[in-house]
Formats: C-alpha cells, structure tokens, sequence
C-alpha cells in the first residue's frame, strides 16, 4: 500500500491512549507509521502525569488509611506504629511509570513504529515539520490530548509546591496540613482523597451547587454524604474569586457563586482541578485548512475524519467525554478506517470511573436524562446489602439500573462500591450487547460477590430484590 512519494502511510501526532493506540493498530494493518512525540517518555499525561502515577499514590494512600486510622486492627491486624514514607510512596509511583512507558517504547520497537521526537508543526495538508525535518504522509491522525485549563488570575507553580495543578498534586514532597482544592470533578475528588488519607485537612470548593458534573444526580448527592463522613469539606455554589501567596502560604479568596460576602481560606497548597482543554497551540492548522470550534476541538464525523482529505482526530482534541478508554477505541477504530476496514466507537456506551475510596462508576444515561426521553424503570440495590460488601466492612454505595419502560433495555448503568470501576465493565458489555434487565437478572452471579447488587439491582427494575 505504502506510495513511495510520502515517507509514511499514517502519521500521528501525540503518543497517549490515543495516539500510541492508533499507531500499533495501523502497524499490525500493515501501514508504515511514525508517531511525534515531544515528551522524554510515551503515553502521553495519562501515563506520566494523570490516570497512572493517580492510582499509585490512591492505592497507597488506602493502605495507609487503613492502617492509620485503626481499619486493619478491627480486622486483626496490629501493626504499632504507622509512619509513613514519602520517598518510599513516590518511588512506587514512578516505577509504575517507568515500566509502563518503557512497555510502550518496547511495542512501538515490536510493531516497527517510528518515533519522531520532538513537537509537530502542520507545514501543508499532508506535510509536517519535526525538529527542523519535513516528513509526508497520506494520512495525518491529530492525537494531542489536552492540558489543564488555568484559573484566570491564578498562576500555577508546581516546582514551588503551594498552587499546584493535577501534576504538582501527583509530587508534593509532604503532606500539606490543609490543601484547597478548587474544582469538584473526578480530578479534584480523587486527588484530595488522596491527601486527605496521608492526613491532610482538605477543602473542596465547587462552582455548582453539586460535584461531579454529568454524573447521575443520586450518585451526585451520594457521593458527597460519603466524602463529607470521611472527612472532606465542601463549600458549593463557591466561586474562587483570587489566590494569594505570601510567605509559604496561600490565601484563597472566595464568595457565593451568586455573589454575596467574601472570604478568605488559608492553605498549604491549593489545586487548581475546574477541567482540561484541547491541545492545538502550535500545530500550525492554519497550514492544514483546519480550524477549532468554539470550545478548541477539531470536528470530526462517525469516521474521525477532519473537514480536510487525509487529516483524521481522535481523543480528547475532539468532542465527547476526555477518557483515556474513549482515545483508545478511537485510537484503534481510526486506524482501521484508514486502512480501508469498518472501525466504529459506540459513544452511547463509554464508562465512566471516578477512583476514590469507594470507586464510583457509571455507563450510558443519567436518570435525568433517561427521563428526557421517555418512561423509564428504575432498579436499586444497596451495597449494605450485599454479602461480600458487608463481609469486607465495605456498607457506602449502591448500584441502580435504569431501564426503558416498555422494552426493558438497559439505558444506563450507575454504581458506587468499592470496586466498582471493575463492576461497570459488566454493565457496558451488556449494553452493547442491547441487554435487557431481565438479561442481566437471570444471569448467574457468583457468591458472595459486589457483581450480585448489579443483579439484584436488575432484578429491582421488574420486581423485586430477593436480599431486601
């Protein structure tokens, strides 16, 4: 296939989910690929900075919470003191890192993909410019994610560790005695858990009247009773109006998001989480005939193909939900169109997981918006009612399962337990299968699992849970 007139068949601009996804896929289809990539290390920041090094320190936090705060000796196990290591908890981190992305290099090695360090620049429709070299392919694929978005007025400093975003959050050198966090999404929440865990008093405060927006609203609601009983204050319908830093400290001045009486917070360290936006500054599209939409994404149709012949988009530079899942199925379904087979992302059926203690999850529509569009049935089970749950001192959470009234398929799919960032993959096979509830009810669980609250839960949308 490979025209000896282009130096490459696919071209792909980022090396994340997205990106080095598309570029193995295209490999192993017999397409000559290269990938750009700026960063000393593949994977772009969710490997480096964002969904891997998280789950390190989140995952090491939970221990040392249980530890600390007396859970394990309930359990039976005494330990005496509990100390922790910080040199210890962020070398775990990094290795992960390290293993992870070298895994990457050695794919790209495997599968004979190119790769061109450095930042692409778009010199034409088919041409980009790499450090100083000029390289020509049929097809250009625009991976490059997105970064954080700055508060306006509010200047982040990682290296000096007071205002900090996601990536500083990730390498504090010590716990923080009170970290703000400005920003209730999946970011912030999980992020202060983090060092709310290690001992830190933390401060969430939201614009909304309600964290974690877009996620179904009783999960909403829920998962805010939970925090607040481990501990996180919230302070809602909050704006942020400045941050001040004077002698190590920061002053975070805020005001009811409908205007009222100021205040002012003192802290440690202050996190900047209110959301990510397109990466598309020094492209150059321009060059390639593109221009971003209002929010800063490329528009792309069913296919991630641009407006121009030959340039395709995948990930978070496009519209949708920024998931690191969502960029890789995009990574592999753009591959295969370009070379010449059927890829399709299904975009109704993209889970979503918040990774806190407990794990929240959820797949296809919100209740809200299940009743926007017709009747609907809802089933409900407690996780305090669940065997394993209660076995596992593990009573917060619950799993609903919304159904279409009349023809009984599963519309969505929302869980919080402790596991379930693994639950809700059950959850999204059967959708994309076009599960009904009753599908999901007569299927077998094991026992004693936290699976069964999703068939107890199904079984509620028709008639009634056998364990409540």
């Amino acid at each position: 296939m490979t025209d000896s007139s282009y130096d490459y068949d696919v071209l792909i601009i980022g090396s994340g989910p997205g990106g080095y996804v598309a570029a193995i896929r295209a490999a192993q289809l017999g397409l000559k690929t290269a990938c750009v990539e700026s960063r000393e290390t593949l994977g772009g920041t969710c490997l480096n900075v964002g969904c891997i090094p998280s789950k390190a320190m989140l995952h090491a936090s939970e221990f040392f919470n249980d530890a600390a705060s007396g859970m394990m000796a309930k359990l039976g196990v005494k330990l005496g003191s509990v100390e922790l290591d910080m040199d210890a908890l962020h070398a775990q981190r990094l290795d992960a890192v390290k293993q992870l992305t070298g895994g990457i290099a050695f794919l790209f090695k495997k599968n004979k993909v190119d790769w061109l360090k450095g930042h692409a620049k778009f010199t034409g429709t088919d041409t980009v410019e790499v450090g100083g070299t000029s390289y020509r392919a049929k097809n250009i694929v625009i991976a490059t994610g997105s970064s954080v978005t700055p508060l306006p007025g509010v200047a982040v400093d990682n290296a000096a560790q007071i205002i900090v975003d996601s990536t500083g959050a990730l390498e504090l050198a010590k716990v923080p005695e009170h970290l703000v966090v400005i920003g209730g999404g999946v970011i912030g929440l999980e992020l202060g858990s983090v060092w709310k865990r290690l001992g830190a008093k933390v401060t969430c405060v939201e614009f909304l009247d309600q964290i974690l927006p877009g996620f179904d609203g009783e999960v909403r609601k829920e998962s805010n009773k939970i925090f607040k009983k481990q501990g996180i204050e919230f302070k809602l319908s909050t704006k942020v109006t400045g941050v001040a830093v004077a002698d190590g400290k920061a002053s975070v001045t805020v005001e009811p998001a409908a205007g009222g009486t100021a205040e002012t917070i003192t802290a440690d360290c202050v996190l900047v989480s209110i959301g990510r936006r397109p990466n598309t500054e020094g492209l150059n599209l321009d060059a390639a005939g593109i221009t971003p939409n209002k929010r800063g994404q490329i528009e792309i149709d069913h296919r991630f193909a641009t407006g121009v012949p030959g340039i395709w988009a995948i990930g978070d530079v496009v519209p949708g939900p920024m998931l690191a899942h969502k960029a890789e199925d995009e990574g592999i379904a753009v591959a295969e169109n370009i070379a010449g087979l059927t890829g399709i992302v299904n975009h109704d059926v993209i889970p979503s997981v918040v990774y806190t203690w407990p794990e929240i999850a959820g797949v296809g529509l919100t209740e809200e918006a299940a009743k926007e569009r017709g009747e609907i049935k809802v089933g409900k089970f407690p996780m305090l009612a669940n065997s394993r749950a209660k076995t596992n001192h593990e009573p917060d959470g619950f799993v609903k399962v919304i159904a279409d009234a009349k023809t009984d398929r599963v519309l969505g799919v929302w869980v919080i337990a402790s596991v379930a960032g693994s639950m809700i993959a059950q959850a999204a096979q059967a959708m994309e299968f076009g599960a009904t509830s009753e599908d999901i009810a007569y299927t077998c669980h094991a026992h004693p699992t936290h699976a069964e609250a999703f068939k107890e839960a199904a079984m509620g949308v028709t008639g009634k849970p056998i364990h409540i």
